[in-house]
This record gives structure tokens, sequence and C-alpha cells, in this order.
């Protein structure tokens, strides 16, 4: 007779910080599965996928494509203006009602997601020796609280706080389906991706390897007349 297979540990909710929400295994499978199906058509156009250029002349090592508005360091812009200058894909209503729910699941109060409705989304696929340098999310014209989802190899995401790059930071180790939410005290702390665990995610998802990261975002930013 085979010893029974070990149950998985307990992941519990936890707050890292004030105003800052890690929700283990928010996303079920089949959640995760339509991520991975939108994110590669997303990826396809009308603004492919890149590697975005860095003002000093390097790349990112994180491929990203947008929705809603285009980021390029350091601004949003309707058009992606270092890649083919052409509109980006709109942020669809069902990844907008996603966001809202997520933001309602992450804080107690009963009215946090309350017009909550992120306009841009940034998706950033990792491969297994990609990282994201601590940075702060500022480009925003608002403090509206932003939705981090997870899907495929696990990282070790590094957050930090309002002041600086370095320490006080937290290591968070997120798997596919997790849901990270800052917003209040914690929305502009500093937070990167210093390491991603290749081989870690679940093939299920239809992603047979690296990591997605969907970020939703509200700009603060007008919409053109007629948009």
């Amino acid at each position: 007779m085979t010893d029974p297979l070990p149950l998985p540990i307990p992941r519990p909710r936890r707050e890292v910080a004030p105003g800052a929400v890690h929700v283990p295994g928010w996303l079920d499978l089949d959640a995760q599965r339509r991520l991975v199906v939108a994110c590669r058509g997303w990826a396809r156009g009308p603004v492919p996928m890149r590697r975005t250029e860095l003002p000093g002349g390097g790349r990112m090592s994180v491929s990203t494509v947008c929705l809603g508005w285009h980021w390029s360091p350091y601004r949003y812009t309707r058009t992606a203006v270092d890649v083919n200058d052409a509109p980006v894909a709109p942020v669809p209503a069902w990844l907008a009602d996603l966001g809202r729910r997520a933001v309602a699941a992450a804080y107690p109060d009963p009215g946090a997601a309350d017009g909550y409705d992120p306009d841009t989304v940034l998706i950033n696929f990792y491969t297994g020796d990609a990282r994201m340098g601590m940075h702060q999310d500022k480009d925003e014209r608002t403090d509206a609280p932003i939705v981090s989802l997870s899907v495929g190899d696990a990282c070790t995401f590094r957050f930090g706080n309002p002041r600086n790059r370095g320490r006080p930071y937290t290591d968070v180790r997120l798997e596919s389906g997790d849901l990270f939410v800052f917003g209040g005290p914690s929305r502009f702390a500093y937070h990167g991706v210093p390491r991603v665990f290749p081989s870690t995610g679940d093939r299920r998802t239809g992603l047979p390897g690296g990591r997605l990261n969907l970020t939703m975002r509200t700009t603060g930013l007008d919409a053109p007349s007629g948009s």
C-alpha cells in the first residue's frame, strides 16, 4: 500500500502592508484559461507584444502589450507611439468587471469596488530569466487601486515601501491564479519581480511555460471625444 499524497499547504489571504492584499488561488482554472486565450489574441495586435525600449537605450526583459491606453516610459497614449502607432485594443467589459470583483475580494469594505473602472491593462509576459526592477506605478493621475493577476509560472514578488527602492520590503511568492491588490497607503509603494521559477505553472491553463501578469489601472486621463 502506497502512502497517500501530502495535502497542499494552505495559503491564507494576507495583508502584506496597509492596503496591499494577497489573495491566493483567486482565479479558478477556467478563468485562467480564458485569460491565456485572450492574451494570445491581444499579443498579436493591433499592437504586437514587445520588449519596451527604455530611455537609456536598453530594453526591458519582460514583453508587454497594453489595452485601453498604451504605456511607454513614462506616459500613456492612445496609440502605440513607440511600436507601430496603431490604436491599442480597448479594455473589454468582462475584464473591467473582473477588476471590480478583484477589488471587492481584496478589501473588507463592501463599497471598495464602487466606481472602480480600470481603463488600462498592462499585460506582461515573463520568460524564466525575465525580471522587473523595483519601481513605482506613478504615471496615473489617480490613486485608485492596482489589480495584479498571475497565470503560469510562480515568481517572487517584492513589495516595498512608498519612499525608496530599498528596505523595508516583503517577498511574496505569487502562484498561478493569485490576486494581488494594492491601494490606499500602499498605492505608490515600490515593487518588482526579482525571480521567476520556471516549470512551476499548471499546463492545464494552456500556458506551457512562462508567467503572464495582468495589471489593471485607472489612469485618470480623459478619453478622446467620440471614443
